[in-house]
């Protein structure tokens, strides 16, 4: 497969046609494409060089995901409406906000006025038109049904960012409370203990057996709390880089993910309805279910669901229905299952597929909506365990020395 080019920054000063000096910022993949630009703005090149952008402006002009989705949407819009392919992508490259945009859209449109295909062009133009994107816009130029295929394409992201939003709205509030729950547990037993213990230490008394261990926990944070911090952040970013390079540790975390309890649930409804959403999209495209089976697969963002796929797709492959093969990963929710069987008995595969998505996602909406009102009682119990807890551990000691005061 070939690489997609890299995009640089290149600095220019030059001279337009009423002799004023102008210089700026232009981002391009060859420096005679930008002078090629330059050209056509009337602008005589005196000087370019290629130079390192600067952090704040490689965050503006960086395109995101969601800008592929925009621009997909509009590509949809305007070739649906009988415009040339090449005319719109150079209308976007000439409109966008974004300096990568506009680059990666000239590219596209340079590409494909020399004769290349459209997938191939956007495949070397940028790594964020991925293999299912490319593979999709392909089988949208054999068939002749590039509109309907960006229009499918631009749906599918839509859905995709929505669930998105939807999964790290869930995992927010379960986060916060957390973090706040251990920071004023912290804080208590760093600041406030401290004082309860002095008080109790000037009067003599022997203390309650849990005020005692509350005391020697608060000493214990304040004497080796320092270097329990730095030991976690340690193994943190150790975590961290074996996570991002063994298949193994990110299995395991992505296993754990799914047992989560509430969370788990709402993960697997996620996955799985991305997973549908996915293969229904490339079946409907046209592209042959088996290599639907390892996009979808790719795409579920779950390395434990995508191994179950890709073992479903080789079940599969050597003639198993799909049904069956997904229920041999002993996964996927019967639903699924159910309706899957039903989608290739009644010869409407991608219709079911995509009825099911729609279904776990609603699910998944109604659950995150109501998150707050099913985790509260745990929230409640735990924050009455933690900070109540403290609590009465330091008003414990207060009745026995009244009777030592007295």
């Amino acid at each position: 497969m070939a690489q997609a080019s890299r995009i640089r920054y290149y600095h220019w000063r030059g001279i337009n046609q009423s002799g004023k000096k102008l210089s700026g910022v232009m981002l391009g993949f060859q420096e005679q494409e930008v002078r090629a630009k330059l050209t056509e703005q009337r602008i005589q090149v005196k000087k370019l060089k290629h130079r390192a952008p600067s952090t704040l402006s490689k965050l503006r002009n960086q395109v995101k995901p969601t800008d592929i989705t925009a621009i997909t949407r509009q590509l949809a819009t305007m070739v649906g409406s009988g415009v040339p392919v090449v005319q719109a992508l150079k209308l976007m490259a000439d409109s966008h906000n974004k300096a990568e945009a506009r680059a990666i859209l000239s590219q596209v449109s340079i590409q494909v006025e020399a004769g290349s295909s459209l997938a191939r062009a956007m495949r070397t133009s940028s790594p964020l038109f991925d293999n299912f994107y490319c593979d999709l816009i392909a089988t949208g130029e054999q068939t002749g049904h590039l509109a309907q295929v960006f229009e499918r394409i631009a749906t599918y992201r839509e859905k995709h960012e929505e669930m998105r939003k939807k999964v790290i709205k869930a995992m927010i509030y379960p986060t916060m409370v957390t973090l706040t729950a251990v920071g004023v547990t912290i804080m208590m037993l760093v600041f406030v203990i401290p004082q309860f213990a002095s008080i109790f230490n000037s009067f003599g008394a022997e203390l309650p057996a849990f005020t005692q261990f509350v005391v020697d926990m608060s000493d214990w944070i304040i004497a080796y709390g320092l270097y329990l911090a730095c030991s976690l952040i340690l193994f943190l970013i150790l975590f961290s880089y074996q996570y991002k390079r063994s298949d193994k540790t990110k299995l395991l975390v992505h296993r754990l993910n799914l047992r989560i309890p509430i969370i788990g649930d709402v993960l697997l409804k996620a996955t799985v309805a991305r997973f549908a959403r996915t293969l229904a999209t490339t079946f409907s495209a046209g592209i042959p279910l088996l290599s639907g089976l390892q996009s979808a697969a790719k795409t579920t963002g779950n390395l434990h669901i995508e191994q179950a796929a890709m073992e479903a797709h080789a079940n599969t492959a050597a003639g198993m229905p799909l049904h069956i093969a997904l229920r041999q990963c002993d996964i996927f929710p019967e639903l699924m299952l159910q309706m899957t069987m039903i989608g290739e008995e009644s010869g409407s595969l991608d219709d079911m597929l995509n009825k099911m998505a729609t279904l776990y996602e609603q699910d998944v909406d109604n659950t995150v909506d109501n998150l707050g009102k099913i985790l509260e009682p745990l929230i409640i119990i735990v924050l009455g365990v933690l900070i109540g807890g403290l609590l009465v551990a330091m008003y414990m000691p207060i009745f026995t020395l009244m009777s030592v005061i007295g």
